[in-house]
């Protein structure tokens, strides 16, 4: 299904024009603001879409770079298969690695969460001429060589007991300073069950076994970030955040060389770019 352009007049924080493009007979959307030498390429997770890097976007586009912000397939204003079948690890990453070269992205900084980052760091051991900065925030790799936590078992039982996942509130609950407008443009992509298929579908893509879809590429991405990586990084952690957390995401930081301490936001929570402007002014600072 297509959800119907109205659903998206109006986002508060939001005055992006939508862009298109076609893959595998699919409407992709994503944002695509400036013209500077470097791009910020920003990667959702589950269940948001584009609209939650809105507090990031000026940023970026104010230290002259230029911002692009996909949503995925089965996200946002993308079109939305309705098998969950559909939805895949590989799918998904697939797509990314198509939309970076279709739209010929260099210079990229890669801003990742939840999702967000179980996809998009699996991305650069295949181009990396194209990447040369992390901004990395309360996320993981899906390498399947270890339990998954608890919190984020209990995330799953949730979804798959309660399947007409109510996004808004979701988002309102773990970020309590949401306008109801703003709580609303996370419900704007899902006039109805059928729309929610991919985010149905994301927790259980997590790999959780060593042989799982995405597993063995998720712990070679791994070791390239351990022993390849050779740009700059910038981890964020919200603290608040039950699953992916301080004590993940300092794991996470041994993984990537030369991760230099994180910033930790207090009241942050899992989806830290509700207080990006923060977060993406201590990371240009760190990068100037």
């Amino acid at each position: 299904m297509r959800t119907p352009d109205q659903r998206f007049a109006d986002l508060p924080g939001f005055p992006y024009a939508p862009r298109y493009l076609e893959w595998r007979g699919l409407r992709a959307h994503y944002v695509d603001e400036g013209q500077g030498n470097r791009t910020f390429l920003c990667l959702h997770g589950e269940p948001t879409w584009a609209y939650l890097y809105r507090r990031m976007i000026p940023p970026f586009l104010a230290a002259g770079a230029r911002v692009v912000a996909p949503d995925f397939i089965g996200f946002g204003r993308s079109d939305k298969p309705e098998r969950e079948s559909f939805y895949t690890f590989d799918m998904h990453r697939a797509f990314l690695l198509e939309f970076v070269e279709r739209l010929d992205l260099k210079r990229v900084t890669l801003v990742v969460q939840d999702w967000g980052g179980l996809l998009g760091l699996t991305l650069p051991m295949d181009m990396p001429e194209r990447f040369e900065r992390l901004l990395v925030m309360n996320t993981a790799l899906g390498t399947g060589d270890a339990p998954l936590p608890e919190g984020f078992l209990a995330w799953r039982a949730y979804v798959n007991k309660t399947p007409d996942l109510a996004c808004g509130k979701l988002l309102q609950r773990t970020c309590p300073h949401l306008s109801a407008a703003e709580a609303a443009a996370y419900d704007a992509p899902y006039p109805d069950f059928a729309s929610k298929a991919g985010a149905r579908a994301f927790p259980n893509l997590v790999p959780d076994r060593p042989n799982a879809p995405g597993a063995e590429l998720s712990r070679k991405a791994r070791d390239w970030w351990m022993n390849s990586w050779s740009g700059e990084s910038f981890m964020a952690i919200g603290a608040t955040d039950p699953v992916l957390g301080v004590p993940v995401m300092n794991a996470l930081r041994k993984i990537i060389r030369n991760c230099p301490a994180p910033y930790v936001h207090s009241n942050g929570g899992h989806f830290l770019q509700e207080w990006g402007d923060e977060v993406a002014a201590r990371a240009l600072q760190a990068w100037r």
